[in-house]
Protein backbone atom coordinates (compact mmCIF):
# COMPACT_ATOMS: atom_id res chain seq x y z
CA UNK A 1 0.00 0.00 0.00
CA UNK A 2 1.18 3.55 -0.68
CA UNK A 3 2.36 5.70 2.20
CA UNK A 4 1.47 9.01 0.62
CA UNK A 5 -1.45 10.42 2.52
CA UNK A 6 -1.40 10.27 6.29
CA UNK A 7 1.59 12.20 7.65
CA UNK A 8 1.13 15.82 8.80
CA UNK A 9 3.14 18.23 6.66
CA UNK A 10 4.42 21.56 7.94
CA UNK A 11 7.43 23.86 8.21
CA UNK A 12 8.12 27.24 9.81
CA UNK A 13 7.18 29.74 7.12
CA UNK A 14 5.31 30.19 3.87
CA UNK A 15 5.35 32.90 1.21
CA UNK A 16 1.87 34.42 0.83
CA UNK A 17 0.97 37.28 -1.50
CA UNK A 18 4.47 38.69 -1.47
CA UNK A 19 5.32 38.30 2.21
CA UNK A 20 6.94 35.67 4.40
CA UNK A 21 4.55 34.65 7.18
CA UNK A 22 4.53 31.99 9.86
CA UNK A 23 3.08 28.64 8.79
CA UNK A 24 0.02 28.96 11.06
CA UNK A 25 -0.73 32.41 9.65
CA UNK A 26 -1.01 31.12 6.09
CA UNK A 27 -4.80 31.18 6.08
CA UNK A 28 -7.56 32.04 3.64
CA UNK A 29 -11.22 32.88 4.21
CA UNK A 30 -13.85 30.13 3.99
CA UNK A 31 -15.48 32.15 1.20
CA UNK A 32 -12.40 31.88 -0.98
CA UNK A 33 -13.72 31.34 -4.50
CA UNK A 34 -11.25 28.55 -5.33
CA UNK A 35 -12.41 26.55 -2.30
CA UNK A 36 -15.94 26.47 -3.72
CA UNK A 37 -15.30 26.11 -7.45
CA UNK A 38 -11.74 24.81 -7.85
CA UNK A 39 -10.35 27.67 -9.92
CA UNK A 40 -6.65 27.61 -9.28
CA UNK A 41 -3.41 26.05 -10.46
CA UNK A 42 -0.30 24.76 -8.80
CA UNK A 43 3.13 23.23 -9.23
CA UNK A 44 5.11 20.58 -7.42
CA UNK A 45 8.85 21.26 -7.41
CA UNK A 46 11.61 19.35 -5.66
CA UNK A 47 14.82 20.69 -4.20
CA UNK A 48 17.59 18.18 -3.56
CA UNK A 49 20.66 18.12 -1.38
CA UNK A 50 23.49 17.85 -3.89
CA UNK A 51 26.69 15.84 -3.58
CA UNK A 52 28.60 18.87 -2.26
CA UNK A 53 26.08 19.62 0.49
CA UNK A 54 24.27 22.48 -1.24
CA UNK A 55 20.51 22.68 -1.84
CA UNK A 56 19.36 22.91 -5.47
CA UNK A 57 15.90 23.30 -7.00
CA UNK A 58 15.28 21.03 -9.99
CA UNK A 59 14.05 22.80 -13.15
CA UNK A 60 12.63 25.78 -11.30
CA UNK A 61 12.17 27.97 -14.37
CA UNK A 62 10.23 25.31 -16.30
CA UNK A 63 7.89 24.81 -13.35
CA UNK A 64 7.27 28.53 -12.95
CA UNK A 65 6.66 28.89 -16.69
CA UNK A 66 4.06 26.10 -16.54
CA UNK A 67 2.43 27.75 -13.52
CA UNK A 68 2.01 30.96 -15.49
CA UNK A 69 0.73 29.05 -18.52
CA UNK A 70 -1.85 27.33 -16.29
CA UNK A 71 -2.97 30.68 -14.88
CA UNK A 72 -3.29 32.06 -18.40
CA UNK A 73 -5.41 29.07 -19.46
CA UNK A 74 -7.67 29.74 -16.45
CA UNK A 75 -7.83 33.48 -17.35
CA UNK A 76 -6.36 34.42 -13.98
CA UNK A 77 -4.33 37.61 -13.95
CA UNK A 78 -1.05 37.08 -12.12
CA UNK A 79 -0.18 39.80 -9.58
CA UNK A 80 3.52 38.84 -9.60
CA UNK A 81 6.10 38.31 -12.31
CA UNK A 82 7.78 35.01 -13.12
CA UNK A 83 10.96 36.36 -11.60
CA UNK A 84 9.17 37.24 -8.36
CA UNK A 85 7.62 33.79 -8.02
CA UNK A 86 10.96 32.11 -8.78
CA UNK A 87 12.66 34.28 -6.17
CA UNK A 88 9.89 33.46 -3.67
CA UNK A 89 10.76 29.75 -4.05
CA UNK A 90 14.44 30.48 -3.50
CA UNK A 91 13.77 32.85 -0.59
CA UNK A 92 11.51 30.36 1.16
CA UNK A 93 14.13 27.62 1.03
CA UNK A 94 16.96 29.97 1.95
CA UNK A 95 15.06 31.06 5.06
CA UNK A 96 14.51 27.44 6.16
CA UNK A 97 17.35 25.50 4.59
CA UNK A 98 18.47 24.07 7.92
CA UNK A 99 15.13 22.23 8.11
CA UNK A 100 15.62 20.58 4.75
CA UNK A 101 18.68 18.41 5.31
CA UNK A 102 17.38 15.86 2.80
CA UNK A 103 15.78 18.28 0.37
CA UNK A 104 12.33 19.85 0.11
CA UNK A 105 9.11 19.76 -1.86
CA UNK A 106 7.85 23.19 -3.01
CA UNK A 107 4.20 23.92 -3.74
CA UNK A 108 3.48 27.23 -5.50
CA UNK A 109 -0.27 27.73 -5.82
CA UNK A 110 -2.33 30.39 -7.59
CA UNK A 111 -6.02 30.72 -6.78
CA UNK A 112 -8.99 33.06 -7.00
CA UNK A 113 -9.53 34.67 -3.62
CA UNK A 114 -12.63 35.80 -1.74
CA UNK A 115 -14.96 38.65 -2.65
CA UNK A 116 -17.80 37.94 -5.03
CA UNK A 117 -19.35 34.48 -5.32
CA UNK A 118 -20.78 32.66 -8.31
CA UNK A 119 -19.34 31.13 -11.45
CA UNK A 120 -18.97 34.49 -13.17
CA UNK A 121 -17.14 36.20 -10.31
CA UNK A 122 -13.71 37.72 -10.90
CA UNK A 123 -11.84 38.19 -7.63
CA UNK A 124 -8.21 39.08 -7.01
CA UNK A 125 -5.69 36.32 -7.71
CA UNK A 126 -3.72 35.15 -4.71
CA UNK A 127 -0.37 33.39 -4.75
CA UNK A 128 1.35 31.27 -2.12
CA UNK A 129 4.45 29.11 -1.95
CA UNK A 130 4.89 26.44 0.71
CA UNK A 131 7.69 23.95 1.27
CA UNK A 132 8.04 20.84 3.38
CA UNK A 133 10.10 17.70 3.74
CA UNK A 134 8.34 15.04 1.64
CA UNK A 135 9.91 11.66 0.99
CA UNK A 136 9.23 9.25 -1.85
CA UNK A 137 5.60 9.77 -2.89
CA UNK A 138 5.01 6.10 -3.62
CA UNK A 139 7.32 4.93 -0.85
CA UNK A 140 11.02 4.11 -0.62
CA UNK A 141 10.22 0.45 -1.18
CA UNK A 142 8.27 1.38 -4.29
CA UNK A 143 11.29 3.23 -5.66
CA UNK A 144 13.50 0.21 -5.02
CA UNK A 145 11.25 -2.72 -5.88
CA UNK A 146 8.33 -1.32 -7.85
CA UNK A 147 4.65 -0.86 -7.11
CA UNK A 148 1.33 -2.50 -7.94
CA UNK A 149 -0.97 -0.53 -10.25
CA UNK A 150 -4.60 -0.93 -11.32
CA UNK A 151 -6.29 0.33 -14.46
CA UNK A 152 -8.98 2.59 -13.07
CA UNK A 153 -12.71 2.53 -13.75
CA UNK A 154 -12.42 6.33 -13.96
CA UNK A 155 -11.50 7.77 -17.35
CA UNK A 156 -9.14 10.65 -17.96
CA UNK A 157 -11.25 13.51 -19.22
CA UNK A 158 -11.38 14.45 -22.90
CA UNK A 159 -9.13 17.28 -24.09
CA UNK A 160 -12.18 19.51 -24.65
CA UNK A 161 -13.20 18.94 -21.02
CA UNK A 162 -9.83 18.81 -19.29
CA UNK A 163 -7.40 21.63 -20.13
CA UNK A 164 -4.49 19.21 -20.37
CA UNK A 165 -1.71 21.79 -20.64
CA UNK A 166 -2.79 23.30 -17.31
CA UNK A 167 -2.04 21.89 -13.86
CA UNK A 168 -5.42 23.02 -12.55
CA UNK A 169 -6.62 22.33 -9.02
CA UNK A 170 -10.25 21.37 -9.67
CA UNK A 171 -9.30 18.85 -12.35
CA UNK A 172 -7.55 16.69 -9.76
CA UNK A 173 -10.86 15.37 -8.39
CA UNK A 174 -10.66 12.90 -11.29
CA UNK A 175 -7.26 11.75 -10.03
CA UNK A 176 -8.34 11.63 -6.39
CA UNK A 177 -11.25 9.31 -7.16
CA UNK A 178 -9.03 7.03 -9.25
CA UNK A 179 -6.32 6.97 -6.60
CA UNK A 180 -8.75 6.17 -3.78
CA UNK A 181 -10.32 3.37 -5.78
CA UNK A 182 -6.90 1.83 -6.38
CA UNK A 183 -5.68 2.14 -2.79
CA UNK A 184 -8.93 0.76 -1.36
CA UNK A 185 -8.50 -2.19 -3.71
CA UNK A 186 -5.05 -2.93 -2.30
CA UNK A 187 -2.97 -1.30 -5.05
CA UNK A 188 -0.49 1.56 -4.85
CA UNK A 189 -1.55 3.63 -7.84
CA UNK A 190 -4.16 3.98 -10.57
CA UNK A 191 -3.64 4.10 -14.33
CA UNK A 192 -6.28 6.03 -16.26
CA UNK A 193 -7.32 5.43 -19.85
CA UNK A 194 -8.58 8.10 -22.23
CA UNK A 195 -12.09 8.05 -23.69
CA UNK A 196 -10.88 5.86 -26.59
CA UNK A 197 -9.49 3.24 -24.21
CA UNK A 198 -5.81 4.06 -24.68
CA UNK A 199 -3.45 4.51 -21.74
CA UNK A 200 -3.21 8.13 -20.65
CA UNK A 201 -1.32 8.49 -17.35
CA UNK A 202 -1.44 7.56 -13.69
CA UNK A 203 -3.33 9.64 -11.13
CA UNK A 204 -0.36 11.95 -10.68
CA UNK A 205 2.38 10.63 -12.94
CA UNK A 206 3.30 10.12 -16.58
CA UNK A 207 3.97 6.60 -17.82
CA UNK A 208 6.69 4.87 -19.86
CA UNK A 209 6.95 1.24 -20.98
CA UNK A 210 9.60 -0.92 -22.63
CA UNK A 211 8.22 -3.63 -24.90
CA UNK A 212 9.71 -7.05 -25.59
CA UNK A 213 11.70 -5.65 -28.51
CA UNK A 214 13.32 -3.12 -26.21
CA UNK A 215 11.39 -0.19 -27.69
CA UNK A 216 10.60 2.54 -25.19
CA UNK A 217 7.16 4.12 -25.51
CA UNK A 218 5.18 6.85 -23.76
CA UNK A 219 1.73 8.32 -24.55
CA UNK A 220 1.94 11.44 -26.75
CA UNK A 221 1.05 14.98 -25.71
CA UNK A 222 -1.98 14.75 -28.00
CA UNK A 223 -3.40 12.42 -25.33
CA UNK A 224 -5.12 13.92 -22.25
CA UNK A 225 -1.88 13.95 -20.23
CA UNK A 226 0.08 16.62 -18.45
CA UNK A 227 3.22 17.80 -20.21
CA UNK A 228 5.30 16.55 -17.32
CA UNK A 229 8.62 18.21 -16.57
CA UNK A 230 10.04 14.95 -15.20
CA UNK A 231 8.68 13.24 -18.33
CA UNK A 232 10.57 15.76 -20.46
CA UNK A 233 13.71 15.21 -18.38
CA UNK A 234 13.48 11.44 -18.90
CA UNK A 235 12.96 11.88 -22.65
CA UNK A 236 16.11 14.01 -22.75
CA UNK A 237 18.11 11.53 -20.66
CA UNK A 238 17.07 8.56 -22.81
CA UNK A 239 17.62 10.30 -26.15
CA UNK A 240 20.96 11.74 -25.04
CA UNK A 241 22.03 8.17 -24.24
CA UNK A 242 21.28 7.11 -27.81
CA UNK A 243 18.03 5.36 -27.00
CA UNK A 244 14.93 6.11 -29.03
CA UNK A 245 11.56 6.78 -27.45
CA UNK A 246 8.30 6.57 -29.35
CA UNK A 247 5.57 8.98 -28.27
CA UNK A 248 2.61 6.87 -29.38
CA UNK A 249 -0.75 5.61 -28.15
CA UNK A 250 -0.57 2.51 -25.97
CA UNK A 251 -3.24 -0.09 -25.23
CA UNK A 252 -3.79 -1.39 -21.71
CA UNK A 253 -2.86 -4.94 -22.65
CA UNK A 254 0.49 -3.66 -23.92
CA UNK A 255 1.25 -2.96 -20.26
CA UNK A 256 0.54 -6.61 -19.40
CA UNK A 257 3.02 -8.08 -21.87
CA UNK A 258 5.85 -5.55 -21.87
CA UNK A 259 9.20 -5.93 -20.11
CA UNK A 260 9.13 -2.72 -18.05
CA UNK A 261 6.77 0.01 -16.89
CA UNK A 262 7.73 3.04 -14.86
CA UNK A 263 6.11 6.25 -13.71
CA UNK A 264 7.68 9.71 -13.80
CA UNK A 265 6.72 12.81 -11.84
CA UNK A 266 8.11 15.39 -9.46
CA UNK A 267 6.58 13.69 -6.43
CA UNK A 268 6.99 10.09 -7.62
CA UNK A 269 10.38 10.75 -9.26
CA UNK A 270 11.15 7.51 -11.18
CA UNK A 271 8.99 4.70 -9.77
CA UNK A 272 9.03 1.21 -11.31
CA UNK A 273 5.76 -0.70 -11.75
CA UNK A 274 6.10 -4.39 -11.03
CA UNK A 275 2.46 -5.38 -11.56
CA UNK A 276 -0.56 -4.09 -13.51
CA UNK A 277 -4.03 -5.54 -12.90
CA UNK A 278 -2.59 -8.55 -11.06
CA UNK A 279 -0.29 -9.34 -13.99
CA UNK A 280 3.45 -9.33 -13.36
CA UNK A 281 5.35 -6.86 -15.54
CA UNK A 282 8.45 -8.50 -17.00
CA UNK A 283 10.39 -10.25 -14.24
CA UNK A 284 8.48 -8.41 -11.52
CA UNK A 285 11.57 -6.33 -10.73
CA UNK A 286 12.87 -2.98 -12.04
CA UNK A 287 14.35 -3.60 -15.49
CA UNK A 288 17.60 -2.26 -16.96
CA UNK A 289 16.08 0.77 -18.70
CA UNK A 290 14.19 1.76 -15.56
CA UNK A 291 17.34 1.36 -13.50
CA UNK A 292 19.36 3.45 -15.95
CA UNK A 293 16.77 6.23 -15.87
CA UNK A 294 16.59 6.14 -12.08
CA UNK A 295 20.36 6.25 -11.64
CA UNK A 296 20.85 9.06 -14.15
CA UNK A 297 17.96 11.08 -12.78
CA UNK A 298 19.20 10.89 -9.19
CA UNK A 299 22.76 11.69 -10.27
CA UNK A 300 21.37 14.70 -12.14
CA UNK A 301 19.39 16.15 -9.24
CA UNK A 302 22.40 15.68 -6.97
CA UNK A 303 24.64 17.68 -9.29
CA UNK A 304 26.66 14.73 -10.60
CA UNK A 305 25.74 15.04 -14.31
CA UNK A 306 27.47 18.13 -15.78
CA UNK A 307 25.46 18.03 -19.01
CA UNK A 308 22.29 18.75 -17.01
CA UNK A 309 23.74 21.25 -14.54
CA UNK A 310 21.60 24.01 -16.07
CA UNK A 311 18.53 22.27 -14.64
CA UNK A 312 19.64 23.11 -11.09
CA UNK A 313 19.08 26.39 -9.25
CA UNK A 314 21.37 26.44 -6.21
CA UNK A 315 20.22 28.09 -3.00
Amino acid sequence: MSSTSSSVLRSDQIWLDGKMVKWDEGQVHVMTHALHYGLGCFEGIRAYRTHDGRLAIFRLQEHVDRLFDSAHICMMKMPFTREQVSEACVELLRAQKEQFANGAYLRPIVFMGDGAMGLGAINPTRVAVTAWDWGAYLGDKGIREGIRAKVSSFTRMHVNVNMVRGKITGQYVNSILAKREAVLGGYDEAILLDISGFVAEASGENLFLVNKKGIIKTPPLSSPILDGITRDSVLRILRDSGREVEEVTVTRDALYICNEVFFTGTAAEITPVREVDNRTVGTGKPGPITQYVQETYFRTVRGLEPRYSHWLTYI
